[in-house]
């Protein structure tokens, strides 16, 4: 992507309805997270804002569903004097959007944000993320869903530390929370991801992106003195000479801008189908009639 599809300077919207909106705000960090409280805030001019989030950090959690009971605590988070309908689930950030669409919101909600993360999701990692998960969640509801991320050291990332700055971030998340609740999800899109570098202002130049095909966060690997290999933490490793320049990690590792990238819950490849059937009938080898569930026990 060129630079000149590079944008700028957000302006703020108001939501003009008889019915005011109603917001649903989540994320994987915990309930007890500023990120949360931040993105909560930006947002509780522009509709009924209703928090139901994790009891505890559940970062990396992606779209799981663990097998287990799930306790909700009803509470309310005041907030510049207002007090917002909270839920506390002990749950991952999937189950407790399910849980407080289907059990405790009012009706469906109009627009669902996750986050502001600590930490970027960015490239082949995404769906590791809870952030993404819980957006993902949402907009399998048909809900405009925004999961948004704030770039932080990785000593941040399951930290409810002060020391991030989520303000930047907060007035990306306020503009397209105002732009999707005045004109909807794009065509072909359920959920936005936002990604704001750590030193981001709130004009930064923004950019939409493509996913990265890339991993952002790789696995170091050592050898004990047996030989033996193990797998602990990650961090950072970005390879220039291969990375795609309209990608979120471009933009935000390398140009610095901040990245808005479309997802779709369709994970089918884009491909001709026909094509496709054509190239696997190639190497078809015969009707598979004769195949019984017996000739494939070990």
């Amino acid at each position: 992507m060129s630079k000149h599809d590079t944008q700028y300077a957000p302006t703020e919207g108001t939501v003009n309805s008889k019915k005011r909106p109603l917001i649903l705000v989540t994320n994987d960090d915990g309930i007890a997270s500023p990120g949360l409280l931040v993105a909560a805030r930006c947002v509780l001019d522009l509709g009924d804002v209703w928090v139901v989030a994790p009891h505890a950090q559940q970062s990396g959690r992606g779209r799981s569903f663990p097998n287990h009971q799930i306790d909700v605590t009803e509470g309310s988070l005041e907030i510049d004097g207002v007090h917002v309908p909270s839920f506390s689930a002990k749950a991952s950030p999937a189950q407790a959007v399910r849980h407080g669409i289907l059990r405790f919101l009012p009706r469906l909600p109009d627009l669902a944000i996750s986050g502001i993360n600590y930490g970027e999701n960015l490239g082949g990692c995404i769906t590791i993320s809870g952030t993404i998960g819980a957006a993902i969640e949402s907009a399998t509801f048909g809900i405009p869903s925004l999961a948004a991320s704030v770039e932080t050291a990785p000593e941040y990332h399951y930290s409810h530390s002060a020391d991030v700055a989520f303000g930047p971030a907060a007035a990306f998340v306020r503009w397209l929370a105002s732009h999707l609740l005045l004109h909807g999800m794009p065509e072909g899109v359920d959920v936005l991801k936002l990604d704001v570098p750590c030193d981001a202002k709130p004009n930064t130049p923004w950019r939409t992106t493509r996913v990265s095909r890339q991993q952002y966060f790789v696995s170091p690997v050592t050898v004990d003195e047996q030989g033996l290999r193990h797998v602990s933490g990650y961090a950072k490793d970005i390879d220039l000479d291969t990375l795609e320049p309209d990608s979120d990690i471009h933009a935000l590792a390398v140009d610095r801008v901040v990245s808005i990238s479309p997802l779709t819950i369709d994970l089918t490849a884009i491909v001709g189908l026909q094509d496709l059937r054509n190239v696997l009938s190639i190497s078809d080898p015969a009707p598979r009639s004769g195949c019984t569930k017996r000739d494939w026990t070990l």
